[in-house]
């Protein structure tokens, strides 16, 4: 399944892309930011579910895969574009109209924390038609109720496609909210989201 958005204006550029992965994320979050390249116009918000027992090097292992400049995200700060976002462990990212990002310690979402569902609640109220929203690899249901915010409002939905999947859970509840613009292979994901972003932008 494939079809372009209906809702969003043309004239409304993309303005950010949050993505979500749980088990098996690290991998695919290293293949889809490998191929968005390196000038990437918009920021790159990721929530990807972490054990916040042990010290996190998944910037450092995703920084090796891309040539995107990845960091953890940090309180009040401004996301950048071409710069990728990744949620601290045990802590639920969030952003304003601003563009600022916000880390919450506020209770589990769906028994995580960060939460995708909270993230992309929040780039679709601060973003609406600009925003684009992912969801990969992962276990449980996070990240549905969030894709069908971000449609509500107009944005683009974007979930790997379930049978490609290393874990099923995440893709297969968002692609169930029946929101979901585009169904793709991991490898065909990164294509689609730089040519909504730069088609948008001509």
């Amino acid at each position: 399944m494939a079809h372009q958005p209906s809702e969003a204006s043309p004239d409304d550029a993309y303005a950010v892309v949050a993505v979500a992965s749980s088990a098996g994320g690290i991998r695919a979050l290293g293949e889809l930011l490998g191929a968005l390249g390196e000038d990437l116009s918009v920021p790159v918000l990721v929530v990807q579910h972490l054990d916040p027992r042990h010290r996190t090097v998944i910037v450092d292992v995703l920084a090796r895969r891309t040539r995107l400049p990845v960091k953890l995200a940090g309180h009040d700060e401004r996301a950048l574009p071409g710069t990728v976002y990744v949620a601290p462990p045990d802590r639920h990212l969030l952003v304003g109209s601003d563009g600022v990002l916000s880390l919450s310690s506020s209770a589990l979402v769906h028994f995580v924390r960060p939460s995708a569902d909270l993230l992309f609640e929040s780039v679709a109220g601060a973003y609406g038609p600009g925003a684009i929203a992912c969801v990969l690899t992962g276990t449980g249901v996070d990240g549905a109720m969030g894709v069908d915010a971000v449609k509500s409002r107009g944005g683009t939905v974007i979930v790997q496609d379930p049978w490609s999947a290393e874990f099923k859970g995440m893709p297969e509840a968002a692609v169930g909210t029946g929101t979901v613009d585009f169904v793709l292979p991991l490898e065909e994901i990164a294509a689609v989201i730089r040519g909504l972003v730069e088609t948008k932008r001509q």
